[in-house]
């Protein structure tokens, strides 16, 4: 059975109509800890734009995710190669996660500008792997994963990195760093990307 609820593949239905191919970065909290009352039939988002987010930000939230999901591949790929990664790339991960938390960031040129920094760098530092990664195939719909039990937990597993990235972000703004979180959550986010993993080796991360 699914490891989720069935209202991600309910969403998914209404996100078509809205426009948009996933509802990756839409998530039904408000910031004041109520949550969204379109969603409260379990049927997903049902009226575009309540809560402010437009279906091209939407979509511009899902891209900047899988760019940090492949920036994090070769900042994993570096750290199996013993070389440092900077405590900036490390902070460019964290909030780029935290910009795609709800409520969080609906500016669309501020999102555009993260994910061209994210290639930028992401780009620069695979220049110089010694041993290149192959690059994963386009992911950014949350349908892309075909097989309902790994959709299910990639997206589990992607939530749940927000939420820690949220706190290492105020942590980085504290001038506090922890390089074993920001490794971790860059290497499970490259998990996501690997078409290898089963659903236990998805569980296990």
């Amino acid at each position: 059975g699914n490891v989720l609820t069935g209202n991600y593949y309910i969403e998914n239905v209404s996100a078509a109509l809205c426009g948009v191919e996933s509802f990756e970065s839409i998530g039904c909290a408000l910031g004041d800890g109520s949550f969204c009352d379109v969603t409260a039939g379990n049927k997903g988002c049902t009226v575009c734009g309540v809560c402010g987010k437009t279906a091209d930000v939407a979509a511009l939230q899902d891209e900047l995710v899988f760019e940090t999901k492949l920036l994090s591949q070769v900042t994993t790929a570096m750290r199996k190669d013993g070389k440092p990664v900077d405590k900036s790339i490390n902070h460019i991960v964290t909030v780029n996660l935290f910009i795609t938390i709800t409520n969080a960031n609906f500016d669309a040129d501020a999102i555009k500008a993260a994910i061209a920094k994210t290639r930028e760098v992401k780009e620069t530092l695979a220049a110089n792997l010694a041993n290149p990664v192959n690059p994963a195939k386009e992911q950014i719909s949350v349908l892309a994963t075909a097989d309902e039990d790994i959709r299910s937990l990639r997206e589990l597993i992607t939530y749940g990195l927000k939420g820690l990235a949220a706190y290492s972000k105020h942590a980085n703004a504290l001038m506090q760093d922890d390089e074993e979180v920001d490794a971790f959550i860059q290497r499970v986010l490259t998990a996501t990307l690997d078409d290898s993993l089963s659903v236990n080796d998805l569980v296990a991360l």
